[in-house]
């Protein structure tokens, strides 16, 4: 069986490639390297999650760009299954440039879905909840003492799949993922390939090197074990659910594996593995020692004061729900980064 991951020498991606090739797949790291390029920033040595990975026997690398469809052809002839995680991750980015927003996320999904479709591979998309826009922000809120809540019932569980994404304000990013996201649907309704689309919360996890504009919970770690700045948009009580990057390979497998010609999930720690700002603050306290150098500043645009997602479906659907909850997830991060941090003396 071949795999194709794009963006599998990231984070995300790498997991999943390792995981597949673990299990026997002969999986075809497909990647450009871009990550510092796109997001104007560094983000720790870009072949950092590529090296840990390279040694597996069953894996080999295919430089490319997903815009580049000749490219993404030729590195998925023959392919079983594609995990497409390359993407243009960061709002502030796609605010500044919309355009190469537009072509990495849209444009480039639908090279890889053209893949697909010619190879009859099962896909997996990793989308998005930000696909739900602005429109979240109209769910009532009750502030606690260290953060915001859902007001409404109807929410207790967090936001579900049918939630509705039209209407709204989303950002350029917001709407590159939400073209991606419909096409990838499409491409089971209208030529009947087997397509998972998660749109995702949260994910961290050991390995991952955050900044200030993708990645908050690695980016918080590593900011306060080396002593960086961090500036909180808005008061710091805004709420997100978390999910351990484990947990979310699983997922996908889960979903490889089954019978399911096609599903759409929200993809996230659920109401039970929740963290606002603060609290995130309060635990790397509680585990590194360390006080986080924090100021604060506006609110950003399109920021939401609560997402939490209802996964529901996907434990209906694949039998799947969160095992890694938000202390032994973060202790596993934090642990990961002081020992990334001394090997490299930062």
């Amino acid at each position: 069986m071949k795999a194709v991951v794009t963006g599998g020498a990231g984070f995300i991606g790498s997991r999943v490639a390792e995981s597949l090739a673990r299990d026997g797949f002969e999986v075809v790291v497909f990647d450009n390297f871009g990550r510092g390029s796109l997001l104007g920033k560094s983000l720790g040595d870009p072949l950092y999650n590529w090296r840990r990975i390279e040694h597996l026997p069953s894996v080999r690398l295919f430089k490319g760009d997903v815009r580049d469809r000749s490219a993404v052809l030729e590195a998925t002839k023959g392919a079983d299954v594609i995990v497409h995680t390359a993407a243009q991750v960061a709002v502030t980015t796609s605010l500044t440039d919309p355009v190469t927003d537009f072509e990495v996320n849209a444009r480039g999904t639908l090279n890889v879905l053209e893949a697909a479709r010619l190879n009859d591979s099962s896909f997996v998309l990793s989308s998005t909840n930000k696909v739900y826009g602005e429109r979240v922000n109209a769910i009532p809120v009750r502030e606690e003492p260290t953060r915001y809540e859902f007001a409404d019932s109807r929410f207790r569980n967090g936001v579900p799949e049918d939630f509705g994404v039209d209407l709204t304000g989303h950002t350029p990013y917001g709407t590159s993922k939400l073209l991606a996201d419909l096409y990838a649907q499409d491409y089971h309704h209208t030529y009947g390939l087997k397509t998972g689309v998660f749109r995702m919360s949260c994910v961290y996890g050991d390995h991952q090197f955050g900044v200030e504009d993708q990645g908050w919970v690695a980016w918080f770690t590593i900011a306060t074990l080396t002593d960086r700045p961090i500036t909180i948009y808005g008061d710091g009580k805004q709420v997100r659910d978390v999910l351990f990057v484990d947990d979310m390979v699983r997922a996908y497998r889960l979903f490889l594996s089954s019978g399911l010609k096609h599903g759409v999930y929200n993809l996230g720690g659920g109401p039970e593995n929740t963290l606002s700002l603060l609290e995130l603050l309060s635990l790397l306290r509680e585990l590194t020692g360390k006080s986080p150098r924090v100021g604060f500043s506006d609110w950003r645009r399109a920021d939401q004061k609560v997402y939490v997602s209802d996964v529901s479906k996907a434990e209906r659907e694949l039998g799947w729900r969160p095992e890694i909850g938000v202390r032994e997830g973060v202790s596993r991060l934090v642990k990961w980064a002081q020992d990334y941090l001394a090997s490299v003396k930062v």
